[in-house]
């Protein structure tokens, strides 16, 4: 899961928000001054445009590599080990009752 850094247009406090969130018509309130932030492609603000241009370059890379995990084969994993294997618990012997 990928973040990106915001920086609110109001009090310049810097908080970060899911990639994945930020896209058109997506708002989002300031936690620090409590105003709200409207995201959108054709925004004029410049902390907006970075804020858009990050969440972009965040989702193509994870794209990316998600492609990358499923092309490559799966990794064989280890036999599952029994609780009972000989490096587990010793048995007690002479135990009196």
């Amino acid at each position: 899961m990928s973040f990106v850094q915001i920086q609110c247009t109001r009090c310049k406090t810097m908080f970060r928000d899911r990639a994945g969130r930020l896209q058109d018509g997506y708002s989002r309130q300031c936690p620090c001054c409590e105003v709200v932030l409207f995201f959108a492609d054709d925004a004029q603000h410049p902390f907006i445009k970075r804020a858009m241009r990050s969440a972009r370059q965040a989702r193509k890379e994870q794209r990316e590599a998600e492609a990358i995990r499923i092309a490559a084969p799966p990794e064989p994993r280890a036999a599952p080990r029994s609780r009972s294997s000989s490096t587990g618990r010793a048995r007690v012997h002479g135990r009196s009752e």
